[in-house]
C-alpha cells in the first residue's frame, strides 16, 4: 500500500527554522522529521512513499539524491567524480518525489497522485507529526469497516503539566499529558481510491470540503489512538521531541535501532 506524505507547506509558524528548510526537513536526533515519519511506516513493512513537494522542495530532493552516500562511507576520485561506497545497506524504500505546486492546497496535493494510485487503497499523512500508531492495526481497522476513509483520532498534548489533586495534596504530576477529553485529526489516514473523487482540484483544502462530505455521506470512520502523538508547529514542539530523543524515551521510535 502506497503512502503519501504531504511535505509542501510553508511552515510559517516555525519561521525560526523554515526560512532555510521546509518543515519536514527540520531535524530531531540529526534526522529530518520526514525520515522519522517514514521509519514509522517502514517499521510496519510499508515502504513505498510518494512525497508531495512544494515550498523548498529542492531541499528534500537533494536529501534523497544523496541519501545513500549520506549514511555510507565512501571514497571519491576527484579527477572524474567516480564514487566507491562501502555498500552499507540503507533504508529499503522506494520514494517518488513530486512537485505539487507552491500554493496548492492539501487536497490538491493528494489529487496529484491519482494517476499512480489507480484503483488501489492508499495511506496519507502530514510531514510534521509523529506518533506510535500501529499502522498494521490501523489498516486492519479500515478494512473491517468497509468505508472510503479512516482518520486517526488523537488526543492533543497539553502545553502545561497536569496536576492530580486530592484536597490540597498533589497526588500525581504529569509534565505534558495527552488531554483527556476531545479528539482531533492526527493524520495517519487510510483511503480507498474512491475518496479521491471528493477532491475537486488544486484549490481544495482537504480538511474542509472533502473530509466534511465524507463524514456527511457516512464514509469516514475514526481509528482512536490513545498513545503518543505530537504535531510540530512551533520551536517548543521541536525542542520537546529532541528532549525525548536525547533521553532515549522517544515513544514514536517503533523501529529497531
Amino acid at each position: 500500500m502506497k503512502v503519501i506524505i504531504l511535505a509542501g507547506g510553508m511552515g510559517t509558524r516555525l519561521a525560526e527554522l523554515t526560512d532555510v528548510t521546509p518543515k519536514p526537513m527540520v531535524e530531531v536526533g540529526r534526522k529530518p522529521l520526514l525520515w522519522h515519519i517514514m521509519k514509522i511506516y517502514s517499521a510496519h513493512q510499508f515502504d513505498e512513499f510518494f512525497v508531495a513537494l512544494g515550498f523548498k522542495g529542492e531541499v528534500i530532493k537533494d536529501y534523497f539524491l544523496n541519501f545513500h552516500l549520506r549514511y555510507s562511507n565512501f571514497s571519491i576520485r576527484t579527477r572524474d567524480g567516480y564514487i566507491d561506497s562501502d555498500g552499507r545497506r540503507g533504508e529499503d524504500w522506494t520514494v517518488r518525489l513530486v512537485d505539487t505546486g507552491l500554493n496548492t492546497e492539501t487536497g490538491g496535493r493528494i489529487k496529484r497522485f491519482a494517476p499512480w494510485i489507480g484503483n488501489e487503497p492508499f495511506m496519507m499523512t502530514y510531514g510534521d507529526g509523529v506518533a506510535n500508531v500501529n499502522i498494521k492495526d490501523l489498516v486492519a481497522f479500515h478494512r473491517s469497516h468497509g468505508k472510503l476513509a479512516t482518520v486517526t483520532a488523537v488526543r492533543p498534548p497539553s502545553r502545561f503539566g497536569e496536576l492530580s489533586l486530592v484536597g490540597d495534596q498533589v497526588e500525581a504530576f504529569v509534565e505534558k499529558p495527552q488531554i483527556g477529553a476531545g479528539w482531533i485529526n492526527g493524520g495517519f489516514f487510510v483511503f480507498e481510491a474512491g475518496a479521491l473523487e471528493y477532491i475537486e482540484g488544486d484549490d481544495t483544502v482537504f480538511e474542509r470540503g472533502p473530509l466534511a462530505r465524507l463524514a456527511e455521506d457516512g464514509q469516514l470512520v475514526a481509528y482512536r489512538h490513545d498513545g503518543f502523538w505530537q504535531g510540530v508547529d512551533t520551536l517548543r514542539d521541536i525542542r520537546l521531541l529532541q528532549q525525548l530523543w536525547d533521553q532515549g524515551n522517544a515513544p514514536w521510535k517503533v523501529w529497531e535501532a
